[in-house]
């Protein structure tokens, strides 16, 4: 061995300790012999002195080595020991690795190749023991830890689970509010309604032009805040999952220009042309026709009040695989791309100080996108600033009414700049209606 040992040999035999110091001497172990004659001086030098071995005389005495093993081990004194031991000592010998020696040797079997024998393997076995002790306690260590962050893991998980329960229920509450105002709210705005549109007939007296000019203008403002009102009733329905479909076969393209109908005055006041374009072969849907003529007056809507001077168009077609198409298009302020995200989301609008220039509530995109996902269909957005918008739903023509808006997948943005409500599946075909879908007048 090239390393210098520390080596102890305790025995009170001076003739026993002078054959070990010979065979070690003999075997050329380059070591620091130290040597004591009782088992006291052996503890004490073992308690302050680190040896690499230890050979000890089982028939020590004070104490004797049985005693002085269970001694060191009880302080927690780790070191090779190995027992030396007389004729008929074995089982003794056995007993003692058992209380914690490492090794016995028979003294009448001590020379310099079975003691160089010996203490190598009493040194690796040791070592070997202390590096799984090691190894078992950094485990332990580990182990510990684990079950540390696993115990705060769950206490993270039940504040998260708290916290969801908190949100939940206030979500919960907020939609019942918003129900109820809006349910309360509408009875008195019908009646403001109801009374300015009887004054405003002939038979109920004659108004003067000034009288007539406020009466209109309370029956415009009231039923302005009477659409208000339902689109948030319509969303405290949609977030609380108890708005359903009512599916019917009907006349799509009828829906189509009945909602354009109602929608022409507003356009004709700004001086904007609204252009409808129906290409179907069979008009006929199973839907809810409400819904529909809903998703498009929001559209409408949105498409007249951001767009200042030009056009608007409407246009319905089949598509491929059963389904139709709905696309309505202007030559509006337009949309930035970091925002093709945000306008989708509730009470959320790209101007969201008090002085912003178009009103409204933020919720007639959250409400259509709901709407959309609940007839199984998409949304797609292309839009350019100062240029305009275009917004293409595809739904399919039959509906099925067991979808609900709770279970649909949430808004994604496409890579190539189109927005839908739904993952479009087949990347190409979405390319090819941004390559189909071209404005007449202006180019995006």
């Amino acid at each position: 061995m090239e390393e210098t040992l520390k080596i102890l040999v305790v025995d009170d035999d001076e003739v026993d300790r002078m054959a070990v110091r010979y065979a070690l001497t003999e075997a050329g172990i380059k070591m620091e012999l130290s040597e004591v004659g009782n088992g006291n001086d052996a503890f004490s030098a073992l308690s302050t002195t680190a040896y690499d071995c230890v050979f000890l005389n089982y028939r020590l005495r004070d104490p004797d080595g049985l005693t002085l093993i269970q001694q060191l081990r009880s302080s927690e004194i780790k070191v090779p020991l190995v027992v030396l031991t007389g004729q008929g000592d074995e089982q003794i010998a056995v007993q003692l690795i058992k209380a914690g020696a490492t090794d016995y040797l028979s003294k009448s079997k001590i020379s310099p190749e079975t003691l160089v024998q010996v203490l190598r393997s009493a040194i690796r076995v040791y070592r070997a023991e202390m590096q799984a002790a090691l190894a078992n306690q950094q485990l332990r260590e580990s182990h510990e830890q684990l079950i540390r962050k696993n115990q705060e893991l769950e206490r993270q998980q039940q504040q998260i689970q708290m916290q969801n329960f908190k949100l939940s229920e206030a979500s919960l509450l907020k939609s019942h509010f918003l129900a109820t105002m809006s349910h309360e709210l509408r009875t008195p705005m019908n009646a403001i309604i109801g009374f300015s549109q009887i004054l405003l007939r002939p038979k109920f007296g004659q108004l003067t032009h000034q009288q007539a000019d406020m009466v209109e203008r309370i029956l415009n403002n009231g039923k302005h805040l009477l659409m208000l009102l339902n689109e948030v009733l319509d969303f405290s329905k949609l977030e609380a999952g108890r708005l359903d479909l009512k599916g019917e076969i009907f006349d799509v393209s009828k829906v189509i220009n009945l909602a354009v109908g109602e929608m022409r005055s507003l356009a004709d006041a700004k001086n904007l042309s609204l252009l409808v374009q129906t290409d179907l072969q069979n008009p006929l849907v199973f839907n809810d026709p409400v819904r529909i003529k809903q998703i498009l007056i929001n559209l409408l809507s949105n498409a007249i009040k951001f767009t200042e001077s030009g056009e608007i168009w409407v246009e319905v077609k089949e598509l491929p695989a059963n389904r139709v198409t709905i696309i309505v298009r202007d030559t509006g302020i337009g949309i930035a791309p970091r925002d093709f995200k945000r306008i989708f989301e509730a009470f959320r609008q790209v101007d969201q100080t008090i002085t912003r220039k178009y009103p409204g509530t933020g919720l007639g995109l959250a409400i259509i996108d709901s709407l959309v996902r609940m007839m199984g269909g998409k949304i797609f957005l292309e839009s350019k600033l100062g240029i305009g918008s275009m917004f293409k739903i595809e739904l399919p023509r039959q509906i099925t009414l067991s979808a609900g808006a709770a279970d649909a997948p949430a808004l994604q943005l496409d890579g190539d700049g189109v927005f839908c409500s739904a993952k479009n599946q087949h990347h190409s075909s979405s390319q090819a209606s941004k390559a189909s879908i071209g404005y007449p007048k202006f180019k995006l």
